[in-house]
């Protein structure tokens, strides 16, 4: 029997998804309705589902789930999880300011900047940056222009002074066999020097799933990680991506790697499920 399912479109620097409450709706086949609903001609138009519930642990007050547009579960999104919180806080279903978001790369902090009831910005603590052995294991087959990034989910950094080959090389990196839970890409060309301040980086991003996309919380993360560790930039980073700038910090203190951006409703609306 159809019944109507609510739910709520928000984007991240243009990086938008589809939010759905689980608290108040059941999703039982969320690759199924991720494949349908993010279709841009015969569904809502989205980079995928994003399903928000209560924590079983804890550890964390809420969880996320995310699916790309291709049905495919993602581990983690940084634009995604500050979406989360300004829908936790300016929907009313918490009053805090610091929120613990489960995610399948571990429990990721956020910290609201709210002026006035609004969430402006969200910080979130996107953790240590895993670089090492999986960067042997690209090289050694044989790719070894770029640096490889996991920010909980897989990065590979190409350093260009034409970001645009996003188009021509995403999907064929993607599926590279060095890869084999496939990758996402970022191509990067660093604007200005690295200095005491912001170093300004433009990035194209070609997401795992969902192919270009405006934006992309962990690959700008994996991009100023990157940036550090080849001596292109500092610690404290500015990315410029195609649907706006997300500010990225990768403190010596605890090499956490902190993601600073906004988060913005779209709609609201309601879809007919089947299920």
């Amino acid at each position: 029997m159809a019944h109507k399912i609510r739910f709520t479109k928000m984007h991240g620097c243009g990086n938008d998804y589809i939010y759905v409450n689980t608290m108040e709706y059941d999703i039982p086949n969320p690759s199924e309705a991720a494949i349908a609903w993010s279709d841009h001609h015969k569904g809502v138009g989205s980079d995928g589902l994003v399903l928000i519930g209560s924590s079983p642990v804890p550890e964390a007050d809420y969880t996320m789930h995310i699916y790309n547009a291709d049905g495919s579960e993602a581990m983690m999104c940084g634009n995604a999880s500050r979406c989360i919180g300004k829908y936790l806080y300016e929907r009313g279903l918490t009053d805090k300011r610091e929120i613990r978001l489960l995610t399948l790369s571990g429990v990721k902090t956020l910290q609201l900047h709210i002026s006035h009831d609004i969430v402006e910005c969200v910080t979130v603590d996107m953790g240590e940056p895993v670089l090492e052995d999986e960067a042997q294991f690209i090289s050694s087959r044989g790719l070894n222009k770029g640096v490889f990034v996991s920010m909980g989910n897989p990065h590979y950094v190409i350093f260009t002074d034409n970001v645009d080959l996003v188009g021509e090389m995403g999907r064929i990196l993607e599926y590279h066999p060095a890869f084999p839970q496939r990758c996402n890409i970022e191509f990067a060309h660093v604007l200005s020097p690295s200095q005491e301040g912001s170093t300004t980086i433009r990035t194209r991003v070609w997401e795992r799933g969902s192919g270009i996309t405006l934006a992309c919380g962990t690959g700008a993360c994996a991009t100023a990680v990157a940036a550090c560790m080849t001596r292109r930039a500092g610690r404290t980073n500015d990315i410029v991506m195609d649907g706006g700038t997300l500010h990225i910090e990768w403190r010596e203190s605890d090499n956490h790697v902190y993601m600073t951006g906004p988060a913005e409703f779209v709609f609201d609306g309601e879809i007919e499920s089947s299920e």
